[in-house]
């Protein structure tokens, strides 16, 4: 694992910690938090998907 996947990772986790208390506080409800946690997902999914091929 070289400093090209450690770098991006950490971005990740970094941005997970400061929007998760925010995400975890707006969606008191389960079905909006279901509904937003997969938008979140995809958004993840995506952005890691574009740089792979960007990177590669």
């Amino acid at each position: 694992m070289g400093f090209e996947e450690i770098v991006p990772a950490l971005s990740l986790i970094a941005v997970l910690i400061l929007v998760l208390p925010v995400f975890l506080k707006s969606n008191s409800k389960l079905k909006q938090f279901l509904k937003n946690l997969s938008l979140w997902t995809i958004i993840v999914l995506v952005v890691m998907i574009v740089s792979n091929i960007i990177f590669k």
